[in-house]
């Protein structure tokens, strides 16, 4: 007699996706606005990362334009080397973005497992993320936090871009405004004379420097030592540095690493820059025909036996949380909704990647974008999204637009950030 109030909610799939679409699983990440878990899809049984925002917290950290924009973005994009947006939606507490799974970790918690990485894994990543940034830049959108945190392995070891909430649309006037992780931040940022796109190869040129030797190529004690170290030390290598990295190898991530933005590999216009990145003698061993297939087998293939992420997250998911999330009926009162409120109301709105086509929300770049992806099935499961905030920091790579931020500068309606530079930045 009792069991009959018990039975679930039968769940309406041909209409607007929401919670009760997914099976809630494993926390696997956290931020200040919320929390990254596994869902899987009741109908279709397919594995998604889950980023979930907390419009409460997200409307105090003034930060409802950049989750805003984020979600725009995402659904312009489709890449096979970038997370992909698969469903977005909303309920009265709680924004949701439905993510390509991650099953690999990023790269900042290889890295601190391994200390270095070998040249042909790292020149692997280099040829994909190229391939993204590419793509990104080729449709006017900058993503200014390219670090190993968001830079997220699948479990065959592709790597893929992830994290957009300081990502823009960019156009031909230059950007003033502060955005970025510093230590990654391009020379052009700091010394605040306006910059653009060119600035994401710069951040590249970081990454593979810091993979191959297991430290960043530009340091410093405080905040202007690295400034100073960034805008003015000449690039250095590591001692024995050939035994890790070949003459070709350093030849790219000098180039990379090229503080005039005009001579920088991969800034020529019109995708010149990348075709020459290309043809550069260090990518013989790259099939660029079908590396964006994937076809080819990685280097490196992540330990699938292995939790790649702090387990720590879902620990105390079971031991701490006071507010579970789980699925709610809407009950959101328009009348007594805040501005803010109201905004992420209107414009986060509903996407469905099996129902809708990509679109761009931007007026300098109208064109429909039709998605060419499928969905990712339970056992082949493509990326991990980033979290939701600048200044959130997870354990072990799994959560995490770490220590980014962006000082509002006049390029776009972005949110204040306090700077929250780890100690790690400057060593």
């Amino acid at each position: 007699m009792g069991g009959v109030c018990c039975r679930p909610t039968p769940v309406d799939f041909d209409g607007d996706v929401t919670l009760f679409h997914f099976v809630l699983l494993r926390c696997v990440g956290k931020g200040a606005f919320g929390k990254v878990r596994v869902v899987q899809h009741k109908q279709t049984k397919d594995l998604y990362a889950l980023k979930y925002i907390n419009k409460a917290k997200c409307v105090k950290m003034k930060a409802v334009p950049n989750v805003i924009q984020e979600r725009r973005l995402l659904e312009e994009i489709d890449h096979p080397f970038v997370v992909n947006l698969r469903y977005a939606f909303q309920d009265d507490e709680n924004c949701f973005f439905v993510l390509d799974l991650m099953l690999g970790g990023d790269l900042r918690f290889h890295l601190e497992r391994l200390g270095s990485l070998e040249e042909e894994v790292v020149r692997f990543y280099v040829a994909q993320l190229s391939s993204a940034i590419q793509f990104l830049h080729d449709n006017n959108i900058m993503h200014r936090d390219i670090k190993p945190d968001n830079i997220l392995l699948d479990e065959r070891g592709n790597a893929h871009l992830t994290d957009f909430n300081i990502g823009l649309k960019f156009s031909e006037k230059r950007l003033m405004g502060v955005a970025g992780s510093m230590a990654y931040m391009a020379p052009e940022i700091l010394t605040k004379r306006g910059y653009s796109y060119q600035i994401d190869w710069w951040s590249l040129g970081v990454c593979a420097y810091e993979l191959i030797f297991g430290r960043r190529p530009f340091r410093g004690r405080t905040n202007n030592d690295l400034s100073y170290s960034i805008t003015k030390d000449p690039l250095k290598w590591p001692e024995e540095a050939e035994k890790k990295c070949s003459r070709p190898g350093m030849q790219v991530l000098k180039g990379l690493l090229e503080r005039d933005p005009t001579r920088r590999f991969g800034c020529k216009p019109q995708g010149e820059g990348f075709q020459e990145l290309r043809r550069h003698p260090w990518f013989k061993p790259i099939d660029w025909d079908t590396l964006e297939s994937k076809e080819q087998i990685p280097p490196f293939v992540p330990d699938g036996k292995k939790a790649n992420f702090d387990a720590s997250h879902e620990l105390e998911e079971l031991l701490l949380e006071d507010n579970p999330l789980k699925a709610k009926t809407r009950k959101a009162n328009q009348e007594n909704f805040s501005p803010e409120m109201r905004q992420m109301e209107e414009q986060f709105t509903t996407y469905d990647f099996k129902k809708m086509q990509r679109r761009s929300y931007f007026p300098h770049n109208q064109q429909q974008l039709i998605s060419t992806a499928t969905a990712t099935s339970s056992g082949m499961a493509s990326s991990r999204p980033g979290t939701p905030a600048h200044d959130l920091r997870g354990e072990n790579g799994v959560s995490i637009n770490g220590h980014s931020l962006e000082l509002n500068g006049g390029d776009h309606d972005a949110m204040r950030a306090e700077r929250m530079m780890n100690e790690k930045d400057y060593d």
